[in-house]
């Protein structure tokens, strides 16, 4: 017996396991039925067993972080990390002359690390969070001046 499906009917499911977030799909009608799986790769990195502070040296930069303007604002919502992975040095300290472009952390969301990169030249006044923090959307970072 050989089975048919229309290719375009498959990419529309394709595309829906990836949209959804979906491991698979399965769809029946009649003696009929098709099976999509999408395989997902899981990278774990463990949180750090000491978060890093911020150092106090960098407090008086304002007294809301938000306003300052070389702050370095969260673009997602997910778990900050300032090491690759724990044991690691982190990406950056306090007082580091970075370059724009430069990675500063991670931001790990729905299973994907995602670089924050300085957006300018500097030096890194404040970090504001400590690896394994969960951030949100609009939050300050970092601080570069």
């Amino acid at each position: 017996m050989s089975l048919s499906f229309d290719p375009k009917t498959l990419a529309e499911l394709a595309s829906l396991l990836t949209q959804a977030d979906l491991s698979e799909i399965e769809l029946a009608e009649g003696d009929r039925k098709v099976r999509l799986v999408r395989t997902i790769t899981h990278i774990t990195v463990p949180v750090a067993a000491a978060p890093v502070a911020a150092s106090p040296a960098a407090a008086p930069a304002a007294a809301d972080p938000a306003k300052h303007p070389g702050a370095v604002k969260c673009p997602m919502v997910g778990v900050a990390y300032l090491s690759a992975e724990p044991g690691s040095p982190p990406y950056i300290s306090v007082g580091q002359t970075i370059e724009a472009g430069a990675t500063l952390l991670l931001v790990e969301a729905m299973k994907t690390f995602n670089q924050i990169k300085a957006p300018k030249s500097g030096v890194v006044k404040s970090i504001l969070i400590s690896s394994g923090q969960p951030v949100e959307y609009d939050e300050p970072l970092v601080i570069i001046e």
